[in-house]
């Protein structure tokens, strides 16, 4: 027998026999549910038999039939009252499930967010792509009209969505551009670090929406629901179905607070905090200040996640601050990191070991930070150990900087542009879609192996950029991204290790060696981070100029 569990309430699964009723009572079902009509099959049960074996049990059940192909929205709603109405958990069947499973999602299309319908069918086996509509439609059969098709559409109008859009207008003016994104506020998440030392007032590293867009570009103010790739159309929430020629994705990430149990409640009180929010990095250079003596915690979690070296450079910047107020002897440091590394290119390892010796560092490497309980002041790590071996550590502390667990947004991780784990699957050089010829992805959604900031987002976009245009035949010869990014690691308050590099974890500076060399803690770095990039990402990334980003060019 199939069972295929959806949530705690139902399961669903294959056409059952009489001989199977018993087992599922056995396994804690209090309902069946059958959603295929009698004489499909030739070798088919009766729903008859299959009612009488329940009755012998003592299970209710219940004949919805719903033929083939034709789930009625008037089906569907007659199944979320029974399931409503039924002892749980219930279990549905018909011939292979998929009647059952698409009748639960259309049912619950007001009750659970899209992505989350789309994740547990897909868990469960079954791919629920065709009703994608009639789910974002409050489980409503939509007309099949498109409400506005674009040259251009871009998901996200963050750092790499508003840079692709202002480098394409850069090449051309005329091209029709949609930038999709719900927010308001679009930030400079790169000096968030800087606001947690207290370097950067936070209000410098946010603008609105409307002033950072491109002008010319249209801003469609939604959330994506899913991708219709098939149809070269985006649903939003709502329903309202976008259409494009060519489609880029740049969402960003989640960052999973959620995924931690005492996190959520916690952030911002009991001196937990973290630099990966805008409203938290503030807290983060207020604790830092308070703290004159006890245990300060720095948590990294399993990659990828975005600026790898982020969460060491709080520690860094926290540290210097201790060290200059004299009090640093009496705090107790330590790093916990689920990684296995202290960064992922060894180059800059020997230098950012000098810091962690400096400031009395513990390290603690395949520690991962799994709940938090704020008012007691304790956190939980599980350690894995070399043999694989787990175990579980309580951490007291006065301090703890979070970084969370990060994943593809879920509309991303559930819908046909997703590759086995959930990013979007890009050629790594092109940047265009493996499977679907006019669909390119940048940023951190990608499924790239670089390191997801801000500097790689500024050398794809002119990649994306002139390969959507040759698509277009606009232009000529392809552009290839070689993975590079780099990531200013903050290790005292003027002073900053450059690590640049490409795919592969090879260096790759920008700058001759005389002048700043990467390896080495710099001075002018720090000039460069603290002075430099802001604008060069205000002024230039944001507005076409792509300065030290000009892409290779190959017929």
């Amino acid at each position: 027998m199939d069972i295929r569990t959806l949530n705690a309430d139902i399961a669903v699964g294959p056409q059952i026999t009489p001989a199977d009723v018993a087992a599922l009572a056995a396994a804690g079902y209090r309902a069946i549910l059958c959603n295929r009509p009698d004489g499909e099959g030739v070798d088919q049960p009766g729903f008859a038999e299959i009612a009488q074996a329940a009755q012998a049990c003592g299970l209710p059940v219940h004949h919805l039939p719903v033929e083939s192909g034709k789930v009625r929205d008037e089906d569907a709603q007659a199944f979320g009252v029974l399931l409503a109405s039924l002892p749980k958990p219930v279990f549905a069947y018909c011939r292979t499930g998929t009647r059952s499973a698409t009748l639960w999602a259309l049912s619950q299309a007001t009750r659970l967010p899209l992505p989350e319908i789309l994740q547990r069918a897909r868990s469960a086996g079954y791919d629920l792509q065709a009703v994608v509509r009639r789910v974002a439609n409050g489980g409503q059969m939509p007309g099949d009209a498109v409400d506005a098709t674009h040259d251009v559409v871009i998901v996200g109008g963050g750092a790499a969505g508003v840079a692709v859009a202002a480098s394409l207008l850069a090449r051309r003016r005329d091209l029709d551009i949609a930038i999709i994104d719900p927010a308001e506020v679009h930030y400079y998440q790169p000096g968030w670090t800087m606001v947690g030392a207290g370097v950067f007032k936070p209000e410098v590293t946010a603008r609105t929406m409307a002033s950072v867009l491109p002008r010319g570009v249209r801003w469609l103010k939604g959330a994506v629901a899913a991708f219709e790739p098939e149809r070269d159309a985006v649903v939003l929430d709502g329903c309202r179905v976008v259409g494009y020629r060519q489609l880029v994705v740049c969402p960003g990430l989640k960052l999973d607070w959620q995924a931690i149990p005492g996190l959520p409640e916690t952030l911002g009180r009991h001196g937990v905090t973290s630099n990966y929010r805008y409203d938290l990095a503030p807290y983060t250079w207020e604790l830092v200040q308070r703290l004159r003596g006890g245990k300060a915690v720095f948590t990294q979690p399993p990659m990828p996640i975005k600026c790898a070296g982020a969460p060491q450079k709080a520690m860094y910047l926290s540290a210097d601050h201790w060290r200059r107020q004299g009090v640093l002897d009496q705090i107790d440091i330590e790093f916990c990191n689920a990684g296995a590394v202290l960064f992922g290119v060894a180059d800059y390892v020997p230098a950012l070991m000098e810091y962690i010796a400096a400031y009395g560092v513990h390290l603690n490497f395949g520690h991962q930070l799994v709940a938090v309980d704020g008012p007691a002041r304790r956190a939980t790590f599980i350690h894995t150990h070399a043999d694989g071996r787990k175990e579980a550590i309580l951490k007291d502390f006065d301090l703890l900087h979070v970084v969370p667990p990060q994943a593809a947004p879920d509309f991303v991780r559930v819908s046909p542009l997703a590759d086995a784990a959930g990013w979007v699957d890009v050629d790594p050089a092109t940047l265009r879609h493996k499977r679907h010829a006019n669909v390119f992805a940048l940023g951190d959604c990608a499924n790239t192996t670089n390191a997801k900031t801000a500097a790689a987002a500024r050398k794809q976009a002119p990649v994306v950029a002139h390969n959507l245009l040759a698509a277009l035949g606009h232009a000529k010869g392809e552009a290839r991204y070689d993975g590079y990014g780099s990531c200013p690691l903050t290790v005292e308050r003027g002073k900053i290790v450059l690590a640049e590099f490409v795919y592969g974890g090879k260096v790759a500076p920008t700058f001759p060696k005389w002048l700043i060399d990467g390896r080495r803690p710099s001075t002018l770095a720090w000039y460069l981070k603290d002075r430099v990039l802001p604008p060069m990402y205000w002024s230039g990334m944001l507005k076409g100029r792509e300065w030290l980003a000009e892409p290779a060019l190959t017929e």
